[in-house]
């Protein structure tokens, strides 16, 4: 290659990429095996191949798609020997392809993920982050015609095939029902999802704020996906205004059942149910419907994951002067992004480490403050991690306005039939490779199953459904017919 046209510096390149760490890399393959976009889309996306790319073919990996194809989830970076962060290796060439006017790549990953997910757009903003790169503007004008040339070329799906093709019903309108269904419609079938909340969207909806999300974005991908075919009932809670068995009768050959993790678990502590103590889905879900909330000068958030946050930026965002996450564990630890984190404490959040709530305290009924003890780590749990121990005496309390508990999320399952196994942690279990429930015709697939998780891995959950229930239905036809061709010969 001519140096001259080599578009990343040299020295540079050593220090993104650390050169010692890519000299002992043993190329054991865990950022690809882990990597969900790769599992997508392998033929456009590879970490391992990338970052050689970086390192040897600078000016051709400034021109590729797959710098832009990185969904942050950090699962390479967990799960890396060598604890390599190629999210944000990956965010500083892609400033420096954004400062040289490179944005071929740019726009063809539009086009990639536009052909492997039903809301390319919305997915972009969530997982993709533009913004990182200011290219906020130019990855929604680039939406804007992708949605153009959607809305000119927008066919119904549902063709005569369909017309004697069975029904699927999939219960909850977030990332993994969505795909599902936009996936099953496609494949030919009558697709009816069941919402119990007001809009269709699941999370994208109700949690993402505004400025990371346009929900006019996400409306006009959903709208899409009505206009293929597929029916969206809202305000319609399976359990209590349609039983689960119903579904049966009302002509619905498969269930895909993605309800999602909303439920946010709770402390068991003193003074958790004082009026300013927020379930931190529930707070997400009001201010991002534009209800009123008030938090006041100074909030504690219970909780290390995304949603803890994602919450702390949002209290900021409503004026809080003083924002802490409290977290029982160690920095490294911690499960939310490391990026997360970063733009968090940038932004203001103090997070304090090795400390728990005790109590929460209050007066006439309203939180005043917290008291926290202080935790140190002891033997290693089942995970392998080491469990937080309080230290004796080491109380300290906080005056606090406002109590956020954000220390994991669960699923609904209240409204399941007894035939469906539900695994110990409140999840529900599922036949691995068919995603195929206790109860058959039944399938499950997102957080419902795996706990909270990422949008790219609900995506993927809904596509391997779509594809177990084509499969589960094409199979019990032929055996339909085989048994009825056996029966006839009897006769």
């Amino acid at each position: 290659m001519n140096p001259e046209r080599v578009a990343i510096p040299r020295e540079l390149l050593k220090h993104l990429l650390d050169a010692e760490k890519l000299k002992y890399c043993f190329e054991c393959g865990i950022c690809t095996a882990s990597c969900p976009m790769t599992e997508l889309i392998p033929d456009y996306y590879n970490p391992r191949i990338l970052l050689e790319k970086i390192y040897h073919e600078p000016e051709e990996a400034l021109n590729d798609p797959a710098l832009w194809l990185c969904a942050w989830c950090y699962r390479c970076y967990k799960r890396c020997p060598q604890k390599v962060k190629l999210p944000e290796v990956l965010l500083s060439i892609r400033k420096i392809a954004k400062e040289q006017g490179r944005l071929k790549g740019f726009n063809r990953a539009l086009e990639v993920i536009s052909q492997q997910i039903p809301f390319p757009l919305s997915f972009g903003f969530v997982c993709l982050h533009p913004e990182r790169a200011q290219l906020s503007n130019a990855f929604e004008a680039s939406g804007k015609r992708l949605m153009s040339k959607r809305k000119r070329t927008r066919t119904t799906q549902a063709t005569e095939e369909a017309l004697i093709r069975d029904k699927v019903a999939v219960v909850g309108a977030g990332p993994a029902g969505l795909t599902a269904a936009h996936e099953l419609i496609k494949k030919g079938y009558m697709v009816t999802v069941f919402e119990s909340a007001a809009q269709p969207g699941g999370m994208l909806k109700q949690c993402i704020p505004e400025h990371r999300l346009p929900k006019k974005i996400l409306d006009a991908e959903i709208e899409h996906i009505t206009d293929l075919g597929v029916e969206i009932k809202t305000n319609v809670k399976i359990g209590s205004d349609l039983l689960f068995e119903q579904l049966q009768h009302q002509g619905f050959r498969a269930v895909f059942v993605a309800v999602g993790a909303h439920k946010t678990r709770r402390l068991g502590v003193e003074g958790e149910n004082l009026d300013g103590v927020f379930d931190a889905v529930d707070f997400l879900r009001r201010v991002n419907s534009d209800e009123k909330v008030r938090v006041g000068h100074r909030v504690a958030v219970v909780g290390g994951g995304n949603v803890a946050i994602d919450s702390a930026r949002q209290a900021l965002q409503l004026g809080a002067k003083e924002v802490i996450i409290l977290y029982r564990r160690l920095r490294d630890e911690m499960p939310a992004n490391p990026y997360e984190k970063k733009e968090a404490e940038d932004e203001g959040v103090k997070i304090q480490f090795q400390v728990a709530p005790k109590r929460i305290l209050g007066q006439n009924g309203q939180v005043n403050a917290i008291e926290c003890v202080k935790m140190e780590l002891g033997e290693p749990d089942q995970t392998g991690r080491r469990t937080p121990k309080p230290i004796e005496g080491s109380e300290f309390t906080v005056p606090i306005d406002t109590v956020i508990l954000a220390i994991g999320e669960a699923p609904d399952l209240s409204f399941l039939p007894k035939e469906i196994e539900i695994d110990e942690g409140n999840t529900i279990a599922v036949e691995p490779f068919t995603v195929e429930t206790s109860q058959p015709g039944v399938f499950t697939g997102g957080d419902c199953v795996t706990g909270p998780a990422t949008v790219i891995e609900a995506v993927l959950a809904g596509k391997k459904a779509a594809d177990c229930i084509d499969q589960y239905l094409r199979r019990e036809k032929v055996l339909k017919a085989e048994q009825i061709l056996e029966e006839s010969k009897q006769t």
